[in-house]
């Protein structure tokens, strides 16, 4: 896997760890940007707005718009990667110690 391949499956990790932590599951592209900046990974938003496509492409979340704002919603597959009962593909593992 390619540095960039290993940062976004990071980062997506990331996205799906903070919207698991909500109550409603859900927060937008400018807050989960602002959450992967804490982490050092800090990119555009149009790079943040493709992974937030590719989670939702791959079933991890659902993807609404808010006039010109992403909005991602955890699906049941992303809580179960998350809680570590099902894998993603092409979202890194969660650690055994989280």
């Amino acid at each position: 896997m390619s540095y960039p391949d290993v940062l976004a499956a990071d980062a997506r990790l990331c996205i799906l760890k903070e919207l698991a932590a909500q109550v409603d599951g859900r927060l937008n592209e400018v807050t989960l940007m602002r959450v992967l900046d804490a982490f050092g990974i800090r990119r555009s938003r149009d790079w943040v707005r493709t992974q937030l496509r590719a989670l939702d492409q791959l079933g991890a979340v659902h993807v609404t718009e808010a006039g010109t704002v992403m909005v991602a919603g955890l699906t049941k597959l992303g809580r179960d990667h998350v809680e570590r009962r099902q894998i993603v593909e092409g979202v890194s593992r969660p650690s055994d110690e989280d």
